[in-house]
């Protein structure tokens, strides 16, 4: 069981968001939900207390760095600390280059970069201040045909947080790439959440997400996990 800990889950009215908030709330975490619509926000919520779980919500756009802010404030001046973000709001859309799908492009690396950018920046001096703390984010496969524009945004949230880990020693980054079903990815989000061991952790969920991948969090090990179809890589 997980000892109560206190996790902000952004996108959490879609599939990802949606099954990693259910289940981290059945692990015994207190889930904070964020997404823009308050209804699906209070029926999501709503779910959760009745199979027991522990949950508050709040709307926000992650796309407004002021928005981020305050959510992130708003469950820390609640409950006193954050210790995980799970960044799960992500765009998936795909389309060649010659599209031109300019609005698309701009909403993609608005939800997909800058909104984890702005969310990371809302609890990272809380947690800094905590000495501790733990960041998720979702970041696919890059060099995809018809999908250069999200592989780019996949990129960034990578090398983002490749820089994290160097920047803060205290926090521990993961990156899950996924390419499989929500439930899969939902369960491994459990596992790096639950576990300090996350490359050990993530081994049994995997052997069902045959084509999850994974980045690494800093403390596991070289090895790709069983069913992984990129390379794993770890501070």
């Amino acid at each position: 069981m997980v000892q109560q800990k206190i996790v902000l889950v952004t996108g959490a009215t879609g599939a990802i968001g949606a099954a990693a908030a259910r289940k981290l709330a059945a692990a015994g975490c207190h889930v904070v939900l964020g997404a823009r619509g308050v209804a699906r926000l209070a029926a999501l919520a709503a779910s959760i207390r009745a199979a027991g779980g522990s949950v508050e919500y709040r709307a926000v756009d992650v796309t407004d760095p002021d928005d981020a802010q305050a959510f992130a404030l708003a469950a820390y001046h609640r409950l006193g600390r954050i210790d995980v973000l799970v960044n799960a709001a992500i765009l998936t859309p795909q389309a060649r280059l010659d599209t031109l799908k300019l609005g698309e492009w701009d909403r993609m690396l608005d939800v997909n970069v800058r909104g984890a950018l702005y969310m990371i920046a809302a609890v990272q001096p809380l947690m800094r201040i905590a000495g501790t703390g733990q960041v998720v984010n979702l970041a696919g496969e890059t060099g995809l045909q018809d999908a250069a524009v999200l592989g780019a945004t996949h990129a960034a949230v990578r090398a983002l947080s490749d820089s994290l880990r160097q920047e803060e020693k205290h926090l521990r980054v993961t990156v899950l790439c996924p390419s499989c079903g929500a439930d899969a990815v939902a369960r491994a989000i459990v596992c790096a959440v639950r576990a300090p061991d996350y490359a050990a952790a993530v081994r049994r969920p995997l052997r069902q997400a045959r084509r999850l991948t994974w980045a690494g969090d800093g403390r596991g090990t070289n090895a790709a996990p069983p069913g992984s179809r990129s390379p794993a890589s770890t501070r």
